[in-house]
């Protein structure tokens, strides 16, 4: 492991599965969890997700939190709790790294900036889920394959990244880098808007079943229950997730109204070739979408960046290796002074390497590309 232990706060589906996922990763690797929940607590030692337990308060009262330089705390908690919580590490003087899994990241990034002088945050967020929540729906394969969003700012320390990144692959995730209100748009689109899309769904069976009789939702088939079946998340979490990202949720509300009366237009006026041809372009690009989010291949590619060692430049090499289409599969920091480094970064053969160096060529960065024997990693 990348740290010496990990403190998972949170014990949900997502919490409890990174402990358990770190656990599988290095057996004997001490992760702690701390909830409000006993029962959540109780559970986690009891089925050996994590080795010590505690409330909140027994915690800080514990001191688990004092110091630290070399341990990760992992916030999986609601933004608004994990806002709470980086106020308290700050306060408490945590010296080691945090992150966070929040859905939205605007939020807990600026609490981070105001609250963050003794700790080295890094934003996260895993594109992984379950319709189940609790930890007693942890698993420690939830993030296997699955992308892990890290959201680094001008901030971010070089070494503290490099960590991050690596425990979260040693969870089984592929990491991307994106910008905080960059990844707030974003996953507004591909997960926020498919939920309250889900949702409004059964919402219109089920007040249409009011009207022609249960039987309607009975007939309900395969095609229905799987587009649907997100629909049957915590409404709480969900609660939270619509508010806290609300701007950018009501702009994908706005552009799904937009295309869905487009279509609703044309399916008026008869007008089979605009029907077909929206349906046709939907399914070409449903079907361009891989099954699984691997590498194409197993070839790879080294890039490496001299850059200053201050805080903020690895955020801007790994985002530009975000738009370019690359995935970053390790990152390692050879110091070569006080104040200068190279970023070695273990590229997949996946993006636009051309256009990558471009980007950090317009960013001041002479960077270097070249092909890595598969699994010299």
């Amino acid at each position: 492991m990348s740290v010496a232990r990990v403190t998972v706060v949170g014990l949900g589906l997502v919490g409890g599965s990174v402990a358990a996922a770190a656990r599988r990763a290095a057996p004997g690797f001490p992760v702690r969890g701390v909830d409000s929940s006993d029962a959540s607590v109780a559970y986690g030692l009891d089925h050996g997700l994590i080795d010590e337990g505690a409330s909140p308060e027994d915690a800080e009262a514990e001191g688990w939190f004092v110091g630290g330089v070399d341990e990760l705390v992992v916030l999986a908690t609601p933004v608004s709790a994990a806002e709470t919580w980086l106020e308290l590490l700050g306060r408490v003087g945590f010296s080691g790294i945090v992150t966070d899994v929040s859905s939205t990241k605007r939020a807990v990034v600026a609490a981070a900036r105001a609250h963050g002088r003794s700790y080295r945050f890094v934003g996260g967020h895993p594109m992984a889920g379950s319709e189940r929540s609790g930890i007693e729906a942890a698993t420690p394969t939830l993030f296997d394959g699955a992308y892990y969003i890290l959201t680094p700012t001008d901030a971010t320390d070089m070494e503290a990244y490099r960590d991050v990144h690596a425990f979260v692959t040693s969870l089984g995730a592929r990491v991307i880098s994106v910008g905080a209100e960059a990844h707030d748009d974003a996953v507004a689109i591909v997960s926020h808007v498919p939920h309250v899309a889900a949702a409004a769904l059964v919402d219109l069976a089920s007040a249409r079943a009011a009207d022609a009789g249960a039987d309607l939702l009975r007939l309900a088939a395969g095609g229905f229950k799987d587009m649907t079946r997100i629909a049957a998340g915590s409404p709480e979490l969900w609660t939270g997730i619509c508010l806290d990202n609300a701007p950018a949720l009501a702009a994908g509300l706005e552009g799904l109204e937009t295309v869905l009366a487009e279509f609703r237009a044309a399916v008026m006026a008869g007008d089979e070739e605009a029907v077909r041809g929206w349906l046709t372009a939907a399914a070409d690009v449903r079907r361009a979408l891989p099954a699984q989010w691997v590498p194409a291949s197993t070839s790879l590619r080294e890039l490496l960046v001299p850059v200053s060692d201050r805080p903020g430049v690895v955020g801007i090499v790994t985002m530009a290796v975000s738009r370019a289409g690359c995935n970053i599969e390790d990152i390692e920091i050879d110091h070569r002074s006080e104040d200068s480094a190279v970023l070695r970064l273990v590229l997949t053969d996946e993006g636009d390497a051309e256009a990558l160096m471009d980007d950090l060529g317009t960013r001041g960065f002479t960077a270097e590309i070249r092909q890595l024997e598969s699994g010299a990693t």
